[in-house]
């Protein structure tokens, strides 16, 4: 079996890949993940997911490596994580109330082979009307400063919602496993067998 490299240090997709019972190892990719003028999220994150996975190419010649990306938007807007918890408060504040899209690309390259197969999957979270209270609170108690959309669904922050729709809710967290697994097949690769 094709060694996998998750080209992401992220604990939150780490603990989703572990999920698959496949072995893999992380790597962080060096990458300018600045939006281009103009660019779409869909083009942004597809874009990013696979620089992420070419990038670790020549250090990992005999890997499949997984390269992932997310934003949210919120009003046509689009929204990374917030790092503070005032930028955190606005953009909690900002989706009160609205149906949010988090638009994640998803890339698999094959070093040896050079096939590379990507993807974005969209999933849309509808915040429920919150009040400054809840807001304080909630960043208080979950510190979602490193998040995109300032919020953890796996946590506190599906008390923020009114509904989730998607395929995968592994999507929301950064690692979409139904569309990986799909790739991963392709590649001849199946936890299952």
């Amino acid at each position: 079996m094709q060694r996998i490299l998750l080209a992401s240090t992220s604990n939150y997709r780490q603990q989703l890949l572990k999920k698959l019972n496949l072995p893999f190892i992380c790597a962080a990719p060096q990458i300018d993940e600045t939006p281009l003028s103009g660019e779409s999220a869909e083009a942004l994150v597809l874009r990013l997911a696979v620089a992420k996975a070419r990038a670790l190419s020549i250090a990992y010649p005999d890997y499949l490596i997984i390269g992932s990306d997310q934003v949210c938007v919120i009003d046509n807007e689009i929204t990374g994580k917030p790092h503070t918890e005032e930028n955190a408060f606005q953009q909690l504040k900002k989706a009160s109330g609205q149906k949010v899209t988090f638009y994640t690309g998803l890339a698999l390259y094959n070093c040896h082979s050079l096939h590379l197969q990507a993807v974005c999957e969209q999933f849309h979270v509808h915040f429920r009307q919150l009040t400054d209270s809840e807001i304080d609170s909630y960043i208080r108690q979950e510190q979602p400063l490193n998040c995109a959309g300032s919020f953890m669904s796996e946590g506190l922050g599906i008390a923020l919602f009114e509904k989730l729709e998607g395929r995968d809710p592994n999507t929301l967290i950064g690692l979409p496993l139904i569309a990986l697994l799909e790739m991963l097949r392709v590649e001849g690769i199946n936890p299952l067998i």
